[in-house]
């Protein structure tokens, strides 16, 4: 079931196309260790469907947690851990609390967790059968 494809390999043992390898870098260790924390943070699956929920639209926690079938306490340390990793923010209105995706690289994560998941899962992912989003 693997979707990739064999590349070319020259002579010298390098993918054709490919950077040699004295131009291929690693990120330094802050970036990896910080990248590694996000990861963990994602890596709940109840994080990782509050984050999926606010891709679409800013929510309240209570909406948040109504959603989820969870209670507000609950969804709230979880929000509070996503806060702290920047990955959501809050704004208060009276004595709601909204919630909504930081940046849109936290959407373009979630996204691509997702999609990437349905490759594991389906031969045929259900995002290839979704007709693409028109930009207007």
């Amino acid at each position: 079931m693997s979707h990739t494809k064999n590349p070319a390999v020259n002579a010298n043992g390098t993918t054709a196309g490919a950077r040699p390898l004295a131009e291929v870098s690693l990120p330094s260790d802050a970036d990896l260790d910080g990248a590694a924390e996000l990861a963990r943070l994602v890596a709940d699956r109840t994080r990782l469907a509050i984050l999926a929920l606010l891709a679409q639209r800013e929510l309240s926690v209570g909406e948040i947690a109504q959603k989820l079938h969870r209670p507000v306490a609950a969804v709230s340390q979880h929000l509070a851990k996503l806060r702290i990793g920047r990955l959501v923010s809050s704004r208060r209105a009276g004595t709601t609390i909204y919630c909504a995706l930081a940046n849109e690289h936290v959407g373009a994560l979630v996204t691509n967790i997702l999609e990437q998941s349905e490759h594991t899962l389906y031969d045929r992912p259900p995002h290839h059968e979704r007709a693409p989003e028109t930009k207007g």
